[in-house]
């Protein structure tokens, strides 16, 4: 078992990379809600994120600005939701943004968003999923800038005291019980994660369920393969060989991971970027997450370039998210945030350049994204409660609520 408690650590100045061929982007501007300005642009970007976050953008949106005669003013947000809603209705958004998934329909829903994701000419290097999460009535109206995926972190020592090797590595549902079961008693907890659907429900997707179809026209969370995803999680907490983080006192998973309250957790590639700033003591691996009876599934996380309808600079800001998102620039901000790139051409030289992070690629190409439907917030979190509940909720009357709740947010 290959054993690491170390991350990448790299200058922001990665990040910083040759930009070639940013004159215009030659789109007309059909469709487009305000009046294009010409001439040299002065963008406005939004972005979500830590100050290593923001100066990455930043160096690359500089470079972007001195080839192309145009300046850009990158600013980290403070609540980018309300920001953003603040400037949609005044008129006044800024003409680049991160768009979380599950924000995007609904910006897209109220006219907020240029829809130019179909216009790039690297589109179809996109994986296919966050195409799909990013797509509303039939158009592709922005690219997945980056993105992440679940795996199963196993904190080493633990696993050797417990006489594991690496062939008891958990493949199945079955072996993830048993180790965890193995890997519970003396103030540890087998395995932990998080109690929202965020990490729950991969195991609905690896159970071959999901909370809609595919093009997310119909309710789906009313069947069987969830069903059988929400006993497993409801006997993986009855037995305790899973916990909650609240259940042993810790704020989330990664945590108790650090502080050593839990022996195997699932989470994120994030997680390797705070394991290095919070717990450098902790000796860990990453495993795939283990197939269910439909097979290996995992979460996708995302956030995608939005560009503002009522910008005046569409072309402007259509050809800086060309620059955002070449392969290098994709690998630069990898080194800088953790993230894996979202372009399929990127993703060897990802491999090679981040080898502890194969297992959260492994599962990228079958990634189920997020539920992005306009109005969906409230039944998630809903949903969300229900989870919360278990072990001692019907898994059963979960989901029949979820499918109502579903249902009625698809039939508005």
């Amino acid at each position: 078992m290959r054993t690491t408690n170390r991350w990448v650590t790299v200058a922001v100045a990665a990040a910083v990379l040759t930009v070639t061929g940013c004159g215009g982007s030659g789109f007309d501007d059909a469709g487009a809600q305000a009046e294009q300005q010409t001439g040299p642009a002065a963008l406005e970007v939004l972005v979500a994120g830590d100050p290593a976050d923001t100066a990455a953008v930043d160096a690359v949106a500089q470079e972007w600005a001195a080839a192309s005669g145009n300046t850009v003013t990158v600013s980290p947000a403070n609540d980018m939701d309300q920001q953003l809603a603040q400037g949609f209705a005044a008129g006044n958004p800024p003409d680049l943004f991160m768009v979380d998934a599950g924000r995007f329909a609904q910006y897209a829903e109220a006219g907020n968003l240029l829809a130019y994701g179909d216009r790039l000419a690297f589109a179809d290097d996109l994986y296919p999923t966050l195409r799909e999460t990013f797509t509303y009535d039939g158009q592709l109206y922005c690219p997945a800038k980056d993105f992440s995926t679940l795996g199963l972190q196993i904190n080493t020592d633990l696993w050797a005291a417990a006489g594991l090797t690496d062939a008891d590595v958990p493949t199945t549902w079955e072996q993830l019980q048993s180790v965890a079961t193995r890997l519970s008693g003396d103030g540890v907890a087998g395995l932990v994660f998080n109690d929202t659907r965020d990490r729950i429900g991969a195991f609905m997707a690896q159970a071959g369920g999901w909370v809609t179809n595919p093009d997310q026209t119909q309710a789906t969370a009313d069947s069987l393969e969830n069903l059988a995803a929400l006993q497993y999680v409801q006997g993986l907490l009855a037995s305790g060989a899973a916990q909650y983080p609240k259940q042993i006192g810790s704020g989330d998973a990664i945590e108790a991971f650090g502080q050593g309250k839990a022996a195997m957790i699932i989470e994120g590639n994030w997680f390797l970027g705070a394991m290095q700033a919070d717990y450098p003591q902790v000796n860990y691996t990453v495993a795939p997450l283990p197939a269910g009876p439909a097979g290996p599934g995992t979460l996708s996380f995302t956030q995608c370039w939005g560009i503002a309808a009522a910008s005046e600079y569409q072309d402007q800001a259509v050809d800086l998210v060309t620059a955002l998102m070449t392969p290098e620039a994709q690998i630069g901000f990898a080194e800088v945030f953790g993230v894996m790139p979202s372009l399929q051409s990127a993703a060897d030289t990802y491999a090679q350049r981040f080898p502890d992070f194969a297992p959260f690629v492994e599962g990228a190409d079958g990634a189920q994204g997020p539920v992005t439907l306009p109005d969906m917030t409230p039944v998630l979190l809903q949903f969300d409660t229900g989870l919360q509940s278990l072990p001692g909720a019907d898994p059963q009357a979960i989901l029949a609520e979820l499918q109502r709740n579903t249902e009625a947010v698809i039939g508005s």
